[in-house]
């Protein structure tokens, strides 16, 4: 076959070629190309890291100013607890005066309603007593014929009335 033949004859040229080739790809893509493509990855992994480092950092001071707004409003919250449990107080304390004023004021009025009562009771219970003294002096006089003066009638009537 005489392309077997030739095959000795053009081996070392292709062998030879190909050297050259691959050596100028070597030198072009190994030596040119790949530390230019490595320097790139380098550099992304290095901003990639910064912006990571960036972030917790960020981050941690995103949670210290959470952490300090979380202690004011605490103590924001626990102040107005305070005022409002003060106020809570004061406004107990006026109502009780405001109570103690209405019931002496009550108290005032329950007394004097108290006297009244008892002196109407009383004028009512010595009217009683003189009609109820006529009242027997009538009898006395219209079943017994007996007249009982005013002041006998009125002193049995107060009698019946005290044991009565």
């Amino acid at each position: 076959m005489p392309q077997i033949a030739q095959l000795a004859e053009t081996y070392s040229s292709q062998i030879f070629w190909l050297l050259v080739i691959f050596g100028f790809v070597f030198l072009v893509i190994g030596r040119g190309m790949v530390p230019k493509v490595m320097g790139t990855v380098e550099l992304r992994d290095a901003q990639i890291a910064g912006d990571l480092a960036a972030a917790e950092a960020a981050r941690s001071q995103a949670d210290q100013e959470e952490l300090a707004w979380r202690e004011r409003e605490n103590a924001n919250r626990a102040e107005a607890q305070a005022l409002i449990a003060k106020a809570k107080a004061e406004a107990a304390a006026a109502s009780e005066k405001k109570f103690a004023a209405a019931q002496k004021r009550i108290d005032k009025r329950l007394d004097e309603a108290d006297a009244a009562i008892a002196a109407s009771r009383d004028s009512a219970l010595a009217e009683i007593e003189g009609v109820a003294g006529e009242a027997a002096q009538d009898i006395a006089f219209k079943l017994a014929g007996v007249k009982v003066t005013a002041a006998a009638a009125k002193s049995a009537v107060k009698d019946a009335l005290t044991h009565g």
